[in-house]
């Protein structure tokens, strides 16, 4: 499943790298990072695909002087950076987390990426060591609809997830990696990223899920799923 990001079958799969979700991703990135009043000066992201979550970042006011750097061991994925024209971003193909690489960040992105690592605790744990602050974004696979409809077989072989999460085991997970939790909330991306992934199937699962979520979006989350958790943490 490793070799799916190298041999070029995931870009096969996937053909954009998810680039086309950037903007909104961005958008809850500056959330957290203006929430807790963080004022970075260099930010680099761990599996960065086609980097235009940084190309949208580094445009955003907020974060204007920001040098951003982008991390990939996909050579594919690496390509695509190459059509973006911004001096802020520079990207790079090789392991972030590799013992020779020295680099230090204010902030560590990990934007949809540990659920596709094998060893995913030891990823996670050595993502604590380059940089101050860490913002994971985590899908949350774990659902009372995805346990019926067993989709998370099929998220395997489509999107590569290896590992499943709920928001509380995503939570646990970053605290027995050594990580502390500065704050979190939920993303609602099969909502707010509908008219880029229309299906009917989505449709129908987007009305009760805006429904609950009126009342309460962990149980939204719970039972239909549909979203992820962006977790902010030191």
């Amino acid at each position: 499943m490793n070799n799916i990001y190298i041999n070029g079958e995931y870009l096969k799969t996937t053909r954009t790298w998810h680039a086309e979700d950037s903007p909104w991703k961005a958008d809850q990135i500056v959330r957290i990072i203006q929430n807790n009043h963080i004022r970075p000066m260099r930010i680099a992201e761990i599996g960065c695909g086609a980097g235009k979550i940084l190309d949208q970042l580094s445009k955003r006011p907020y974060l204007k002087d920001v040098q951003f750097s982008g991390y990939d061991i996909s050579s594919q994925a690496i390509d695509l950076c190459k059509w973006i024209d911004n001096k802020n971003v520079t990207t790079f193909h090789g392991d972030l987390l590799a013992e020779n690489n020295a680099d230090y960040f204010d902030i560590l992105l990990v934007i949809d990426v540990f659920e596709h690592v094998p060893n995913y605790m030891e990823f996670v744990e050595k993502c604590r060591h380059k940089a101050k602050y860490k913002i994971f974004h985590i899908p949350l696979d774990i659902h009372v609809s995805s346990v019926l409809r067993n989709s998370v077989i099929c998220n395997r072989y489509s999107i590569g997830h290896l590992h499943y999460f709920s928001a509380e085991s995503a939570i646990v997970t970053l605290q027995d990696t050594g990580h502390k939790i500065m704050d979190y909330f939920y993303t609602n991306g099969a909502l707010a990223l509908f008219k880029q992934h229309p299906s009917i199937r989505a449709a129908i699962a987007n009305g009760p899920r805006w429904l609950f979520s009126k009342f309460s979006v962990p149980f939204s989350a719970r039972i239909f799923g549909g979203y992820s958790l962006l977790v902010l943490t030191e």
